[in-house]
Order: C-alpha cells, then sequence, then structure tokens
C-alpha cells in the first residue's frame, strides 16, 4: 500500500534562486538513491522562502533507512544545508503529520 510523506523546509531568502535552480538539476546519482529508497511521485511546492514537498513510497521507513545510507545523500544534504535554515538528516526532514486525506 502506498504511504504518503510531506516535509516542510526554509530556505534563507537571500537563497531561495540558488535552491530553486540546484532542484532544476539535482545530481543524477541522488536521483538514483531516491529511485533506490522506491520513492516516487516526489514534488517540492514552493511559498516564499518555504518548500513543502511531497513523495510516496511502499514503505517509507525502508526508505528512509536506505537513504540514511547513502553517501550521495550526505552529499546532497551537506550541499543544501548553506541554503536552508536548518540542516536536513541525511534520513530525510521530518515529516508533517496527516491531517486530511481525499481519495
Amino acid at each position: 500500500m502506498t504511504q504518503r510523506s510531506a516535509f516542510v523546509l526554509r530556505v534563507r531568502p537571500e537563497c531561495v534562486d540558488e535552491y530553486v535552480e540546484a532542484h532544476r538539476e539535482v545530481w543524477p546519482e541522488m536521483l538514483e538513491a531516491l529511485k533506490g529508497a522506491g520513492i516516487r511521485n516526489y514534488t517540492i511546492f514552493r511559498a516564499g522562502s518555504e518548500m513543502f514537498g511531497y513523495f510516496e513510497a511502499d514503505d517509507l521507513d525502508a526508505a528512509e533507512r536506505y537513504l540514511s545510507q547513502q553517501e550521495i545523500c550526505t552529499r546532497w544534504q551537506d550541499a543544501m544545508a548553506r541554503l536552508l535554515e536548518e540542516r536536513v538528516p541525511d534520513g530525510g526532514p521530518p515529516p508533517l503529520l496527516e491531517v486530511f486525506r481525499l481519495e
């Protein structure tokens, strides 16, 4: 069964353009790690300097474990850390609590 996850990241206002540009050209190895973790339908939306991310996986816990073991994820988070108000853990950002779903 598909599981869903969403998160919010706060980008430093002066770094928003650079964050957006980095996500136009995500490293191929990072994309492969996400796919290897079983993540799909990964989307990031922007509201000012806040980013709202959403993705799906069959097993979110397994996806988090897989990503936390991938060196490319640490390198990506290191590269993004200077753009964010707070560094994202290697296993991914803390998920938002789902309060409503229309099927």
